[in-house]
Order: structure tokens, then C-alpha cells, then sequence
């Protein structure tokens, strides 16, 4: 049995939970859930660790990322094994998570060496002559993250490596479904030199979790996951600093000008199939100029028949199943609604088990769930424009704001697009599904508040400090 961790050691209990694998459900691994009174160790040791935690030179804290990084990239294919035995992504899929898991903490150790704050000259006016102001960033506190089952590793990471590299300690809720992943991250944790109960990777069930967030000690919350649970954690504790990225039904445009349609049918067919559609950036929505949307949606249908479902460790298959026959079967009811109501079934359709075959749906009614909400499954919709402006305001009619991708080589459209697309982020030439791990990454709307990537993340975990320095001769 893995055991998880308290305090940076690791622990046990007899509430024994077995993980089994998405595709065939047989037993892949097994941990428990942490007893109450081991969170609390786990919340106590993370309260009187702040101090010192906040206080550690940089050099320790990168030290400590680096030593991660390198780690995880030693063990790569074990882990990349594990992701796919646990969520049941394919296996090149989840050797790209690690990859990533790999840059995130890399890049969390250059940004801790680098996290220095400012100094503002405070003589601008003639009263302030002599004075000179030093602005830091300090730790909000003790850091609850909880991370969701579709990246089990990398999104993880997400919540883990930027509150090391500021100092504050983290209490880290894994997804139920798939613990696994984190723990082995806390193995690796363990060896730095870390003090003891900066950190602490804690299965419990959700049901569990509301006395997590409600706790004053962890004054910071970083949740990914559903847009319902997001928005209750933050109407419950308003005193709190809360950072959401709840995901979207992320739109594609193909514009006018673009004339690489064999390009874009890969790429929309690749992301809107990639973890089953289990990212809150697979491609979902399809909007495409009428110049090019019969030429492109016979090859968009050829494309995304070729990707090949089956045994996510089968090195071939590039789409596996869902977490669960539910969420299968969730996907199969929301494509029956819209065929039912006058959509167009261009392929796909089917479900086995927990997978589902990678589905084109045309001329959905517009108030359809595979429309308004995200299916967070193998499934677009094609929708044929009149205009590029059509189009732009087609991927604004839409409840969430995450990120759009826009196909043009205008440049001039590229700036539209960024301007008036209401979306935290606009990929120009590529699908919404593109993510640099460095990069600012969040949503508008229901897609949530707050920002990831590594140097927006410290920055959402700190709040500025002044000190004002009186009598220089500046």
C-alpha cells in the first residue's frame, strides 16, 4: 500500500482505498485515507512551520524544486505508467505529463532564485526627499491545494512547486480517483531537506473536505476542478485569498484568410480527443468561416477517425477511456440530447464502458449541454460562420472564459481576436489546448479567478510588504 504523507512523513490508516484502472478496472495500486486527527497534524504542522518556512533562503527553497525536477525526469516512465495506470490517459499522453511536471518544478527553482521584489524611489516628491521604499513579497500563509483527476501529476505540481518556491507551507488534497500519482510526487518530496510540515499530501474523500477549506490556518485555497464546488469553496470562506481555474468549453475559429486546413483538421481532431477530452482546454466548440467549413469538416471527420481508441498502454492508441463509466455514460446522455434535438451526428456516437468513441457532432441547437457546458469528453461541435467577427462573437456567447484558439495569419485579426475574445488566454495558429507551463494560465468569467503558471501562482500565494528607508542620500 502507498502511504501518504503528514508533515513531510510518511503515514497510514485503516481506511484502505483500492484504485483500479479506468479501462478494465482492475486493480492498479492502493493508499488510505488520512484519519481527522492526522489532517489536523498535518494543518497544525503547517501553521507552526510557516515562520520558518517563509524565512528560508532561496538557495533552499530552488535547491529543494531542483532536486524534484531532476528526480521526476529519473523516473519518468514509472511515473508515466502510473498516471496511465490510474486515469487511464494513454501512455504518450501521460509521458507528456511528466515532461511538463518535469519543466514546472524546473521553472519554479529559477523563479525562486529570482523572486526578489523592488525598490521604489520614493523622492518624487519634494515631503519624501531621503526616503526610498523596499518591496517584498511575503507568504499569505499556509496554502490548501486541491487538484483534480485529470492531470494527477503535473496539475499537482501546480499547487506544490509555487508555494515552496515562496516559502509557505502546503497542504495538498489529492483527487480521489487518482492519489496515487501525488504521493509518488511526495516520495520525491521527501528526500529533499524541506523542514518538516512545509508540505503534506493528504487523501480524503470530498465529502471531507469542507473543514479543510474552512480552516483559518490555511488562509490561501487553489482549487482546480468543477465550476459547482469551485464557487461554493469561495462563497464560504470570503475572508480567504481563492484561486479557481474551473475550466470551459473551449472554441476554435478558423477564419477567412486560413488556407492550412489540413493543419488545423489535425490539431482540432488531435485536442478535442486528448485525455478522452478530459482538459478543461480540449477543443469543443468549432466555429468555421462558410468559405472553408465543407472542405474542413470532410477532413476534420477523416482526421478524427483516425485517432485510435483502445488500452491506453497500447503505444498506438491515442484515446483511452474516461475516469469512469459514469462520466461515460454522462457524455453518451448530452450527445443523444443534441442529436434528439436536431444535431448532426457526423461520427462517433458510441460508448463501450467507460470509453467513448471520438464524436463530430454537427448544427447543434445552441442552448444544447454539448454547447453551454463543458463535456469534459470526446466530443466537438462544428458550426458553420458567416464572418471571422461572427465567429469571435460565437466564442464570446459562452458562460466560461478559459482560452480560444483563432487559425488566421492576419496579424491584424490576431490583435482582434485578443482584444475582444473575453478568455484569459488566444492561441493564434493552434488550438485552445496549448499551454506553456510558464505562462500565465487562467480564466474570465466562470472559468474562474486567479492565475497559474509559476510566477503568477507565487505571486497569488504572497501580498506585498513595504519598507521605507528614511535619511539617504539617494
Amino acid at each position: 500500500m502507498t502511504p501518504f504523507y503528514i508533515a513531510g512523513r510518511p503515514a497510514a490508516s485503516d481506511d484502505v482505498v483500492e484504485i483500479r484502472h479506468p479501462y478494465d478496472g482492475r486493480p492498479v495500486g492502493s493508499t488510505a485515507n488520512a484519519t481527522p486527527e492526522q489532517v489536523e497534524e498535518a494543518v497544525a504542522a503547517a501553521a507552526a512551520v510557516a515562520p520558518v518556512a517563509a524565512a528560508l533562503p532561496a538557495s533552499t527553497r530552488a535547491a529543494a524544486l531542483d532536486h524534484v525536477s531532476a528526480r521526476l525526469k529519473e523516473r519518468a516512465e514509472e511515473i508515466a505508467k502510473l498516471i496511465t495506470a490510474e486515469n487511464g490517459k494513454p501512455l504518450k499522453w501521460s509521458r507528456a505529463e511528466v515532461g511538463r511536471a518535469v519543466s514546472t518544478f524546473r521553472w519554479a527553482a529559477e523563479e525562486a532564485r529570482r523572486f526578489s521584489g523592488a525598490v521604489q524611489r520614493l523622492d518624487t516628491d519634494p515631503i519624501a526627499t531621503g526616503r526610498l521604499a523596499l518591496v517584498k513579497r511575503v507568504p499569505r500563509g499556509p496554502v490548501l491545494g486541491i487538484s483534480p483527476f485529470n492531470f494527477p501529476l503535473n496539475l499537482v505540481a501546480h499547487k506544490v512547486a509555487p508555494a515552496l518556491a515562496v516559502g509557505a507551507p502546503i497542504v495538498l488534497k489529492p483527487a480521489p480517483a487518482t492519489p496515487l500519482s501525488a504521493l509518488v510526487l511526495g516520495e520525491i518530496l521527501a528526500e529533499t531537506d524541506l523542514p518538516e510540515g512545509m508540505w503534506s499530501i493528504v487523501p480524503i474523500p470530498n465529502d471531507r473536505a469542507a473543514a479543510l477549506v474552512a480552516d483559518p490556518r490555511l488562509p490561501v485555497v487553489s482549487f482546480t476542478g468543477s465550476g459547482p464546488v469551485g464557487w461554493q469553496i469561495r462563497d464560504a470562506v470570503p475572508r480567504k485569498h481563492v484561486t479557481l481555474e474551473l475550466g470551459g468549453n473551449a472554441a476554435v475559429v478558423v477564419c477567412e484568410d486560413w488556407d492550412d486546413l489540413d493543419w488545423a483538421a489535425s490539431r482540432i481532431a488531435t485536442f478535442s480527443n486528448y485525455q478522452a477530452g478530459q482538459s478543461c482546454i480540449a477543443v469543443q466548440r468549432v466555429y468555421v468561416h462558410e468559405r472553408h467549413y465543407d472542405t474542413l469538416a470532410d477532413k476534420l471527420v477523416a482526421a478524427v477517425e483516425g485517432q485510435r481508441t483502445g488500452d491506453p498502454s497500447d503505444e498506438a492508441t491515442d484515446v483511452g477511456p474516461l475516469i469512469s463509466a459514469a462520466a461515460a455514460e454522462r457524455v453518451e446522455a448530452w450527445v443523444a440530447e443534441a442529436v434528439s434535438a436536431g444535431a448532426k451526428l457526423l461520427t462517433g456516437g458510441t460508448r463501450e464502458g467507460a470509453s467513448y468513441a471520438p464524436t463530430v457532432l454537427a448544427a447543434a441547437p445552441a442552448e444544447a449541454k454539448v454547447v453551454t457546458e463543458e463535456v469534459f469528453g470526446p466530443v466537438l461541435v462544428l458550426e458553420r460562420i458567416p464572418s471571422d467577427e461572427a465567429g469571435f462573437a460565437a466564442v464570446n456567447d459562452s458562460q466560461y472564459g478559459l482560452q480560444a484558439g483563432v487559425f488566421t495569419r492576419r496579424l491584424d485579426r490576431a490583435f482582434e481576436a485578443h482584444r475582444v475574445l473575453d478568455v484569459g488566454g488566444v492561441i493564434v495558429g493552434d488550438v485552445p489546448s496549448y499551454r506553456a507551463d510558464q505562462m500565465p494560465y487562467g480564466g474570465a468569467k466562470a472559468s474562474g479567478v486567479g492565475r497559474e503558471g509559476l510566477a503568477s501562482a507565487m505571486a497569488d500565494y504572497t501580498e506585498e510588504r513595504v519598507m521605507v528607508l528614511t535619511g539617504l542620500q539617494l
